[in-house]
């Protein structure tokens, strides 16, 4: 099977995220495409439509008019079931379906790929080393699970954007498996933390996931799991000079928004914050060295990097009260974001939204131990009601469960079950200057929520 082989291709669930930067960049490279989605109503904007419809890409109710005789490809997400009248619509037409997995595998098989794995920070990674691409005039692709803040400023979703070059940067998702599916020239492991299976599980996935890639396998010395599947040490990267890797970074130092690190004794200069992002850019120069961009050229393309939607995103700032939006939304993530925050004021309020009663259950115990562990004295961590999608699951657990397991670990720890009433809770708790975080995923309306958040300050 080849991407190629098919010109009309319908996506059902097109406005999600990495629907619609496989559909946006299908259209790019001249294929026609369409898609509908549950969250487009009649009469009613919806800004992913118009952003899609502004590609070239019809949209449709999820009715089924969208589906004809014509359409020679039905792609699903992981969430579209059978029971879906539109998928029993293209099986009645005997149309082909494929899920997001199987095409973006597709796509990867007609370019040259650089595949980019691991349980955190796949996103903001894949965005540096397509702006370093881009900054070395390689002009290449990306697929990406997040919208790139120097694409969206060009009006587009930022999630897709396709290039002249020959290279494509992709994410490559562990959560369903489908990482194993990708044989990339170029295939990176960040990281690997417990999150969606237990370990035993991610370490066989992943490595799968070095064994499939065909040229060059690059990896985190500084994560002690990800460091056992190594090739080649030359190719790694790693935080600490203790560690043997052919980048290493070092002399970190934040100030406010601004983190500043040396890698093989070149400075690096960059507008983010967090350890975790001088661990990131390491991956992202060690990655592009590989293909013959300097580290002074890496560090000069960092220097303008501008991040990616809901990655310590600044909503902004009123009566002493930092905002700032996050998508962390497992244990390692959690912590890391509230300790890149930490510099920015001595005290830090973090708000989680968790997501998911069979996640939330499955990783109470680290979620509890990774927040306790990053917790100064004078922080806060609040949690409001875990967020539901829908379908069977047994609801036996609840956010406050993780509260009062904090609350025994002496944190400062707090239960809103709605999350419309935080901002009144926290009154009596901010101080000036105080940061407030607001962490999770999955869920369409944190976007709304951060911005009713900011108005109620």
């Amino acid at each position: 099977m080849n991407i190629n082989q098919f010109n009309n291709i319908f996506f059902i669930g097109v406005a999600g995220t990495g629907m619609s930067a496989i559909a946006q960049y299908l259209q790019g490279i001249g294929k026609n495409v369409s898609g509908s989605d549950r969250y487009f109503m009649p009469d009613t904007p919806n800004e992913t439509k118009e952003k899609l419809e502004t590609e070239g890409i019809r949209c449709f109710l999820q009715d089924g008019s969208g589906i004809t005789d014509k359409t020679d490809l039905v792609v699903v997400s992981t969430a579209i079931e059978d029971t879906v009248f539109e998928v029993k619509k293209a099986k009645e037409l005997n149309i082909p379906i494929l899920r997001r997995s199987q095409v973006l595998a597709l796509i990867a098989e007609s370019k040259k790929t650089i595949a980019v794995g691991g349980t955190s920070g796949k996103s903001t990674t894949s965005a540096m080393i397509f702006d370093i691409m881009e900054y070395a005039g390689l002009e290449p692709s990306i697929i990406s699970g997040a919208g790139l803040t120097s694409i969206i400023r060009e009006g587009k979703i930022g999630n897709a954007k396709v290039g002249k070059g020959d290279w494509l940067v992709i994410e490559a998702d562990e959560s369903d498996g489908s990482i194993v599916q990708y044989h990339p020239e170029i295939g990176l492991l960040l990281n690997i933390d417990k999150d969606h299976q237990e370990i035993d599980e991610l370490m066989q996935i992943f490595g799968t996931f070095r064994d499939n890639t065909k040229s060059i396998f690059i990896t985190n010395r500084s994560n002690k799991l990800a460091t056992g599947l190594t090739t080649n040490a030359e190719n790694d990267f790693a935080v600490d000079a203790s560690f043997q890797a052919g980048y290493t970074g070092s002399d970190f130092i934040q100030n406010g928004f601004q983190i500043q690190f040396t890698v093989n004794g070149t400075t690096v200069t960059m507008n983010t914050v967090g350890r975790h992002n001088m661990e990131n850019a390491l991956a992202a120069i060690a990655v592009v060295n590989r293909l013959g961009v300097s580290i002074r050229t890496s560090a000069e393309a960092l220097a303008h990097y501008e991040g990616i939607y809901r990655r310590h995103q600044i909503i902004g700032e009123r009566n002493g009260v930092l905002l700032i939006d996050d998508y962390a939304h497992n244990p390692a993530k959690c912590a890391a974001s509230i300790s890149a925050c930490q510099p920015i004021a001595p005290k830090v309020i973090a708000w989680f939204q968790p997501h998911g009663y069979g996640p939330t259950r499955f990783l109470r115990n680290d979620f509890v131990q990774e927040i306790a562990a990053v917790l100064r004295p004078e922080d806060e961590i609040w949690m409001s009601e875990i967020f539901y999608a829908g379908g069977s699951a047994v609801k036996d657990i609840s956010a406050n469960d993780l509260i009062s397991d904090l609350k025994k670990l002496g944190k400062n720890a707090y239960f809103v079950e709605n999350r419309n009433d935080l901002v009144d809770a926290l009154r009596s708790h901010f101080q000036q200057p105080t940061v407030l975080l607001l962490m999770g995923a999955r869920d369409p309306g944190l976007e709304v929520f951060s911005k009713e958040v900011f108005e109620k300050l």
